[in-house]
């Protein structure tokens, strides 16, 4: 499922795009019945949406879906954000420095070009989302979300400039955590989401024109 979910989150399979079974399983090397088990899997992670007798599609959202999930997610990031300011302890605030300083070096060495992608620990978000200290909060973002965002993020990081503006604005954000001022935490969070939202927002205005 692994390899799978990542061609989807990473763009190989483009949103929209119809999944085959047969093709599926050759490319990564496994059987059918494991096969429908990952596909099941992502579908609950909602990457795919899988029709009775149509097959399976890579999901796509329209503006108003994009809008919504981008609004669902400035409200409950935010509030992580704050949350982390109150209860991060110094140093997990520490490790997401040098985690920056390592997603420094990479848009770097990158030329600017992209974001640092890498899920989990790697990923500033997810480590707000898991500094808050609220397990049903961190649970939406990290579990039922996460991947149809990181989906989204990617396309957002191929934008020109925005990997120094998203290092920058991570940068602001973890130094009002660290200062534990939780309001601008929330509004410095809240707004760099917002950016992003308008950004993932312009291709699917043109593309519906």
């Amino acid at each position: 499922m692994t390899a799978l979910q990542r061609a989807i989150v990473t763009g190989e399979f483009a949103p929209g795009t119809k999944l085959s079974e047969a093709d599926l399983a050759r490319r990564f090397g496994v059987s059918r019945g494991p096969l429908r088990e990952a596909i099941r899997r992502l579908e609950i992670r909602r990457l795919l949406t899988v029709v009775p007798n149509a097959g399976a599609r890579v999901v796509s959202l329209d503006n108003q879906q994009l809008i919504a999930l981008f609004e669902t997610r400035e409200a409950l990031e935010g509030q992580a954000a704050r949350l982390a300011a109150e209860r991060m302890s110094d140093g997990a605030i520490a490790e997401v420095q040098t985690l920056l300083d390592r997603h420094a070096a990479v848009i770097a060495a990158e030329g600017g070009r992209a974001y640092y992608q890498e899920a989990g620990d790697y990923d500033f978000h997810y480590c707000i989302a898991h500094g808050s200290g609220n397990l049903l909060l961190a649970g939406i973002l990290l579990d039922d979300l996460y991947q149809l965002l990181r989906m989204y993020r990617f396309r957002l990081s191929a934008a020109h400039g925005r990997a120094e503006q998203a290092l920058a604005e991570h940068r602001q954000i973890l130094g009002a955590i660290s200062e534990r001022d939780g309001e601008m935490a929330e509004l410095l969070m809240r707004r760099h989401i917002a950016r992003g939202r308008q950004r993932l927002a312009e291709p699917v205005q043109s593309g519906q024109q």
